[in-house]
């Protein structure tokens, strides 16, 4: 199975299924001397483990990590930092109507097609929303790296079931602190009215989707490789790799389209600043110094306890209401995710750009 391996310098192998013994990782290229402890990667993933606020599935993992290798008296040694979480409160048997049926919206018909009909149909196997416990692990390291520089990466909720904050909410200030709020709101008004339509599509037997905003500040100028690797591009890439992402946009997105020229042009200021950021702290595949923000769609949570249609392994008509443990949305679970994701790509942006200062 290729495709389990993110990033150049920085580079991150994950493993592990969600009904296996456990999940993990390998980040490879980490610079030797960083201070590094279990507590660093513990902080990250409490804020994306299940079981807590009223979306999350009611599986209680403690997903508390180990790290194997990498570090030695709390610093990186250079080499291969692993790390591992046992998974604890599986209930297999809640999935056992599966291993002959594909649940709609999921990845269930499309690995069977892919892997030869040979599939853990367990939670989804490979395919579980658990398997981004590594990114979040990583993504503290890369976030350490970062900090060394200055730079810090937030995110928050802009929109849960099409209700959205509004613009006036998302201040750099609501931004640092909304990963204390539930949902990662921009602000406490937004609670309220998120619960309530969580309510809704809870009564509704139904799910919801939502739109992810995803800061970076005091990201310096430079960071990025022009035409195939552009810093977009590959944000991109790490984004729209995670499961529940089905779109992605950096600064004015697709409402760029609909500005002229000199609307959507960031004029450029003495002392290397900007009148504003439309590009959204690109330019030309390269960071201009200037905030990184991107916006990511997250589909509505495939699994759903109501009468659908769909097939078994032998292509017969069949019908199917999807039991067991499920998030109601991948808000907020998913924001920790792609803000380690948006730390992962931007780390080995500067340890890229580091290397060939040095050379120059």
């Amino acid at each position: 199975m290729a495709g389990n391996t993110f990033g150049r310098l920085l580079r991150l192998t994950s493993f592990g299924e969600s009904h296996g013994p456990g999940v993990g990782g390998v980040l490879d290229g980490c610079p030797p001397g960083l201070e590094l402890c279990e507590a660093d990667l513990q902080e990250e993933l409490d804020l994306r483990k299940p079981g807590q606020g009223p979306t999350a599935t009611k599986r209680r993992e403690a997903d508390r990590v180990r790290l194997l290798s990498g570090v030695f008296e709390g610093r990186a040694t250079g080499t291969p930092i692993a790390f591992y979480v046992v998974n604890e409160d599986q209930r297999s048997g809640d999935y056992g109507d599966l291993a002959e049926l594909f649940r709609p919206g999921h990845a269930d018909w499309t690995y069977y097609k892919k892997f030869c009909e040979i599939r853990d149909h367990r939670g989804g196997g490979r395919a579980s929303g658990r398997e981004t416990l590594a990114r979040v692990a990583a993504g503290a390291i890369a976030k350490k790296i970062l900090s060394r520089h200055g730079v810090a990466v937030h995110a928050a909720c802009l929109e849960l079931g099409g209700v959205a904050a509004p613009a006036d909410a998302v201040g750099p200030e609501n931004l640092a602190q909304a990963f204390r709020r539930p949902y990662f709101a921009p602000s406490e008004a937004m609670v309220a009215l998120w619960n309530k339509r969580v309510e809704e599509a809870r009564a509704a037997h139904d799910t919801l989707g939502g739109i992810v905003l995803v800061v970076a500040q005091n990201v310096p100028v430079g960071l990025g490789e022009p035409v195939f690797d552009k810093l977009e591009a590959v944000l991109a890439h790490a984004v729209m790799s995670v499961g529940a992402v089905k779109g992605v946009e950096v600064g004015e997105g697709f409402a760029a389209a609909r500005l002229t020229g000199s609307q959507n042009n960031d004029e450029l200021l003495p002392g290397g600043t900007f009148a504003s950021n439309h590009a959204g702290g690109i330019l030309g595949g390269i960071s201009s110094g200037q905030d990184i923000v991107l916006r990511a769609a997250v589909k509505p949570i495939a699994s759903i306890p109501k009468k659908q249609r769909t097939v078994d392994t032998m292509g017969r008509p069949r019908e199917i209401i999807v039991g067991g443990r499920h998030d109601l949305s991948a808000i907020p679970r998913v924001i920790p995710v792609l803000s380690a994701m948006t730390a992962l790509v931007l780390a080995d942006a500067m340890l890229l750009q580091c290397r060939m200062d040095a050379a120059s």
